[in-house]
């Protein structure tokens, strides 16, 4: 089964934080190609920006992150486009009020359910709600 990161995997290998090694292990331990959606790497982007407008990390920096992350999604990753059918599933997810999800967990939950792909996150959550719809996760 294919891996699907959504932004909460990317960016430890990005940004050093408390999950960076786990992601690493994972990463280098993995024979697949992992799975990046378009939507994920625009959450990685508006992530790092958010960073930089708090003064949490230099603009230069994040700038070389991104190229980073690009040039190994471009290597080293296969990118998923988001396709309205997705879209159109996130929407009802979000209305399980039980789930407790907001609208761009809800799209992540809906590609892994359109692919059929492992969901790899470090967001309880989301992993939860995954599994109560019966979406394959690893949690980091």
């Amino acid at each position: 089964m294919s891996l699907y990161l959504d932004a909460s995997v990317v960016l430890p290998t990005l940004v050093p934080e408390a999950g960076s090694a786990k992601v690493d292990a994972l990463l280098a331990g993995s024979t697949s190609i992992p799975w990046i959606s378009e939507f994920a790497a625009a959450e990685v982007a508006s992530t790092l920006s958010r960073l930089v407008r708090m003064h949490r990390l230099q603009a230069r920096l994040a700038d070389q992150r991104l190229r980073e992350f690009d040039a190994w999604r471009a290597a080293d990753a296969e990118m998923i486009d988001v396709e309205s059918s997705d879209v159109r599933l996130a929407g009802v997810i979000v209305r399980r009020f039980d789930l407790m999800l907001r609208a761009p967990d809800a799209l992540h939950l809906a590609i892994c359910r359109r692919l059929e792909a492992q969901l790899v996150t470090m967001d309880r959550r989301l992993a939860a709600a995954g599994r109560d719809l019966g979406v394959a996760v690893t949690l980091l």
